[in-house]
């Protein structure tokens, strides 16, 4: 079975989902300030809440308004950093129990270097 989206807007509340720099130049380049759509904190760059969801989820149809140019947290979600190097999905996504091994798996590096991008580790 293939992670299939429901579409609640659960992981769109109360998000702190980090921002790559490409993230924020993709979505600068949409025509979007940096300054309406992240806040930083600790020195990192997040998406802003707005009424407790993300600045860009259509709340009406509950859809992402930059769906095809989503932070890349977004597009590997439900898939989840956990300390130490390791990775889990989110039990919080009511359609977690769909996603594969596989697809944790193929999502693994993609977070992992987001990761490091917003911690500001660099490679060995």
């Amino acid at each position: 079975m293939v992670f299939k989206c429901l579409k609640c807007g659960k992981c769109c509340m109360e998000t702190q989902m980090p921002l790559s720099r490409r993230d924020i130049m993709r979505i600068e380049n949409l025509g979007y300030r940096r300054d309406e759509f992240t806040v930083k904190i600790n020195g990192k760059h997040i998406l802003r809440n707005i009424g407790g969801y993300c600045y860009f989820l259509d709340k009406e149809k509950m859809k992402c308004k930059i769906y095809r140019d989503r932070p890349i947290g977004c597009k590997i979600y439900p898939v989840v950093y956990v300390e130490g190097g390791y990775v889990s999905v989110d039990d919080e996504c009511p359609a977690s129990n769909t996603i594969t091994a596989r697809e944790i798996y193929r999502k693994k590096p993609s977070l992992i270097r987001l990761v490091m991008e917003v911690e500001g580790i660099r490679r060995k």
